[in-house]
C-alpha cells in the first residue's frame, strides 16, 4: 500500500498535506528544506508587471520542452479536508487553507504536472505571479516552517503519514531567491521523495517538484521558460 502524494498541488505543503482522502498509493516521508535569500524584496521594490494567468500558462513547461516519455497528468481536485499536522507547531500554526498550501493561493497562477516513463516517477510545475514582496514571503513562511521540523505526521483522510524534512542546497545561481527541499513521505513500511525547489525571480515564482532526477534535469528549463519575454 502506498499513499499518493500529490506533488500537484504545490503551495510548499502541498505534497504534504493535499493528500487525497483515501489514495493510497505513493508512500513516504522525508522532506529536506533548504533556502537561500539573496534578494529579499522590500516594499518599496519595484519589478516587471505582474503576469495574468493566462500568460503563465503559456510559460509552463509542455510535453515537447520534457522530450519523449513524459505523459500530461490530468489535475485533480484538491482536497483538503480533514487534514491535521502532529509534532509540528510552526506548520500547525499557518491552520486551515494555509498548512495546505493556501498561503500560495495567488490569483495569479498555472500548473501542469507529468508521469515519466510509464512509470511512478511525477514531475510537476507551479508559476505564479504577484508582487515581489508577497511572492518572497508567503513562500517564504511555509518553506521555513517546515524547515524548522525534522520529523512530524500529517493525517489526512484518516491516513497518517510520517514525513521527516531536511534542508537541501538552493541553487544560487537562479533568479533573485531560492529554496529546496526533499520531502519523504512513509507509510504501510514504504516510503516516496518528493523533491521541491522554489525559485522567484522578480515577480514570477516557479515551483518544480517531482522525483528529484527530474526535478534536476528540468528545473533550470523551467525557469527559462517562465521568466522569456513574450
Amino acid at each position: 500500500m502506498r499513499v499518493r502524494v500529490a506533488t500537484t498541488a504545490l503551495g510548499i505543503t502541498a505534497a504534504l498535506l493535499a493528500l487525497p482522502a483515501c489514495s493510497t498509493d505513493a508512500t513516504g516521508a522525508q522532506h529536506p528544506t533548504s533556502s537561500s535569500r539573496t534578494g529579499k524584496p522590500t516594499e518599496a521594490a519595484q519589478g516587471p508587471a505582474i503576469l495574468s494567468s493566462a500568460s503563465l500558462e503559456s510559460r509552463l513547461l509542455d510535453e515537447s520542452d520534457l522530450g519523449s516519455g513524459y505523459l500530461s497528468k490530468p489535475e485533480r481536485p484538491a482536497q483538503h479536508d480533514g487534514v491535521t499536522v502532529l509534532g509540528c507547531p510552526a506548520l500547525s500554526e499557518l491552520g486551515g487553507d494555509s498548512a495546505t498550501g493556501g498561503t500560495l493561493a495567488f490569483p495569479h497562477k498555472a500548473k501542469a504536472a507529468f508521469t515519466y516513463g510509464g512509470s511512478s516517477s511525477e514531475i510537476a510545475e507551479e508559476l505564479y505571479s504577484d508582487s515581489a514582496k508577497k511572492l518572497s514571503d508567503g513562500i517564504a513562511r511555509v518553506f521555513d516552517a517546515m524547515t524548522g521540523c525534522s520529523a512530524y505526521q500529517v493525517v489526512a483522510g484518516g491516513t497518517p503519514v510520517g514525513v521527516a524534512s531536511q534542508k537541501l542546497p538552493a541553487p544560487h545561481d537562479l533568479g533573485d531567491e531560492q529554496w529546496s527541499q526533499l520531502l519523504t513521505f512513509s507509510a504501510s513500511g514504504q516510503s516516496t521523495v518528493v523533491k521541491q525547489t522554489a525559485i522567484r525571480d522578480g515577480n514570477l515564482l516557479v515551483i518544480v517538484s517531482g522525483s528529484p532526477a527530474l526535478v534536476d534535469r528540468h528545473l533550470d528549463k523551467a525557469l527559462a521558460k517562465a521568466t522569456a519575454a513574450g
